[in-house]
C-alpha cells in the first residue's frame, strides 16, 4: 500500500484539472473534480494498486478483470463519456448520450492533467490526444461528444495549451 504516493498523485491531478477549469471560467467544476477519489471504496483501492506511472485502476483491472474503483469513479464524475450512457429504445438498449458542453471541456481538462501526471518530463501537447487515439474504437461514446473532443485534443496537440483553452472559454463556454 502507498497512500500517500497515491495521496500525492490524485492531488497533483486534481490541482492540475482545478487550474486549467479555472482558466476556462469553470469555478465550480475545477473545486469539484474527482472529489470521489478521496472516498474510501476509490482511495483504498487506488492505494493499494498505486504505480506511479499510470492509473491504479488499470492496474486492479489486470489483477481482478475489473476496477471496482472505477465502477464507482464514473458514476459519480460527469466530465466522463461513460457517466452519459443510458437507456435508448431507439438502439435497442444501452447508448451513449451527447454531454453537455461544459463537461466535455472539464473531460479535456482531466485528459491534460493525466497525462501530465502520468508522463511527466515526456509530455507534450499531443500527449492527450495519442492517448486518447490508443483507445477510442472501443469506447461507447456519442458521435457528437466524440467529435468534439477529437477537435479539442487536435487543436491542443496544433495550437497548444494557451490557445485551445482561450477557444474553450471564448467559442464554447461563452465567457469573456
Amino acid at each position: 500500500m502507498k497512500p500517500w504516493k497515491h495521496f500525492k498523485t490524485i492531488s497533483r491531478h486534481r490541482y492540475l484539472v482545478m487550474k486549467g477549469c479555472f482558466r476556462v471560467g469553470l469555478y465550480r467544476q475545477g473545486l469539484m473534480h474527482d472529489l470521489s477519489k478521496y472516498s474510501p471504496g476509490e482511495f483504498l483501492v487506488g492505494a493499494r494498486y498505486y504505480q506511479g506511472d499510470r492509473s491504479p485502476n488499470s492496474a486492479e483491472r489486470d489483477r481482478i478483470g475489473y476496477s471496482s474503483a472505477w465502477l464507482h469513479h464514473k458514476g459519480r464524475n460527469k466530465h466522463h463519456y461513460e457517466y452519459w450512457i443510458d437507456y435508448s429504445a431507439k438502439a435497442g438498449g444501452m447508448a451513449p448520450v451527447p454531454m453537455p458542453v461544459k463537461y466535455v471541456a472539464e473531460m479535456l481538462m482531466d485528459r491534460i492533467a493525466a497525462s501530465k501526471v502520468y508522463e511527466g518530463e515526456r509530455y507534450t501537447d499531443s500527449s492527450p490526444l495519442e492517448y486518447y487515439l490508443r483507445g477510442i474504437e472501443k469506447a461507447p461514446i456519442h458521435p457528437d461528444t466524440c467529435a468534439l473532443l477529437e477537435r479539442l485534443l487536435r487543436m491542443l496537440s496544433e495550437k497548444g495549451e494557451k490557445e485551445t483553452l482561450a477557444y474553450v472559454k471564448r467559442e464554447l463556454l461563452g465567457k469573456k
